[in-house]
């Protein structure tokens, strides 16, 4: 028997490769009931990823698919979008590759309001190579870079976000695949640059090094952590270990897209 949403995923490649616990494919899920519920044409679709574990995504989608080289994810976008202005394309990325060396081209994508949606699983780890701290880890944290705790600042990545101009910024866990569903729906009816956070377990590098072995640990730790704050000054949401995790939606804002401004320009000349 076929599952109801075979249809957009290549069941030839699965099993996937995440390891268990992982919570990359509970949004993936989530992403596909989202696209599934708003009725998106598939032909209409195209979504892209850089390197590491997220990275892979895009070859289990039964879209128009674009694994691009590490941190490149946005760029590849934004060249489909002002290409096709009539797609919806969406990237989706790990934490590492969006903003470290990524880092560069999500700002400017961001100030110039490109009208593409930008998932991002924050699993506060490089992944795939050996579980080595990232932009994202917490203040205090282990890694296998790290091994007495992270003694750098972290990036918080929402704040980031609304600092460069996106116009939704939204956070939120793998936990909370209801929240994360409806999230996702509202990315994909916006026009502009935006942006959704998901934190996500990293069972076989995060959590071993940090007491959080199991993937059911982390997401007791997401759910006993969690609170929702709509609308909070996205200032105030910087994740510590141990702290509070302000979920929530923190911007949703319109203004002109880099693709208005290009029509715009081309009327005129």
């Amino acid at each position: 028997m076929n599952h109801p949403r075979d249809h957009l995923l290549r069941t030839e490649r699965l099993p996937h490769i995440w390891c268990p616990g992982c919570g990359i494919g509970t949004v993936l899920s989530c992403t596909i009931k989202a696209i599934e519920e708003l009725g998106i044409p598939e032909e209409k679709l195209a979504v892209v990823s850089g390197i590491g574990c997220t990275g892979r995504v895009p070859g289990y989608l039964n879209l128009d698919s674009f694994h691009t080289t590490h941190g490149r994810g946005i760029p590849f976008a934004t060249g489909i979008k002002l290409a096709n202005p009539n797609l919806e394309v969406f990237v989706f990325s790990g934490d590492g590759d969006l903003f470290a060396i990524g880092g560069n081209h999500f700002i400017h994508a961001a100030r110039r309001n490109v009208d593409i949606k930008v998932i991002c699983i924050d699993n506060f780890i490089y992944g795939m190579t050996g579980g080595q701290m990232g932009p994202t880890t917490p203040t205090g944290a282990k890694a296998t870079t790290a091994p007495y705790g992270n003694i750098e600042r972290p990036f918080n990545v929402a704040h980031l976000a609304a600092a460069a101009g996106a116009v939704y910024v939204a956070r939120w866990t793998a936990f909370h695949v209801f929240q994360l569903k409806r999230a996702i729906a509202e990315m994909f009816k916006k026009r502009g640059f935006s942006f959704l956070e998901v934190l996500s377990p990293c069972p076989t590098d995060y959590g071993r090094k940090n007491q959080l072995p199991e993937g059911i640990d982390m997401m007791k730790y997401f759910k006993e952590k969690s609170v929702i704050r709509n609308g909070i000054d996205v200032q105030l949401t910087d994740i510590e270990v141990g702290g509070e995790i302000i979920l929530g939606k923190f911007v949703d804002i319109e203004r002109p897209t880099y693709t208005d401004k290009l029509i715009e320009l081309r009327r005129g000349l």
